[in-house]
């Protein structure tokens, strides 16, 4: 908002990316706001904030982002976890790569 505010850019010249928690970053930013961007790299995203702590590594990460089997932590993860916000009703979505990789043990495909 702020570089269209400013006329640095718009948001069709503008492009987000990031790889594993900022891959988060792009996918909640383009399920929230997706009008911002017109492209966008999700690079190993945790996108299930609701699921991340079954898999793998992942229930490390309770420290930083909570678990979903708390009340209050869910209420909160589920406002912005990628995976149960991408609503087809908010029309078009930037052009996104999301990216993966097979052996990862960190941020499951």
């Amino acid at each position: 908002e702020y570089l269209s505010a400013e006329n640095i850019s718009s948001p069709s010249k503008l492009a987000i990316v990031g790889g594993s928690n900022g891959g988060l970053l792009v996918t909640a930013c383009i399920t929230q706001r997706p009008e911002l961007f017109a492209a966008a790299v999700a690079q190993v995203p945790v996108t299930d904030m609701l699921r991340f702590h079954k898999f793998t590594i992942g229930y490390a990460w309770i420290s930083d982002f909570g678990t979903s089997e708390k009340a209050d932590e869910f209420a909160t993860q589920i406002k912005y976890s990628p995976v149960h916000n991408c609503d087809a009703s908010v029309g078009r979505f930037p052009a996104t790569m999301v990216t993966t990789a097979d052996h990862d043990d960190r941020v499951v495909p």
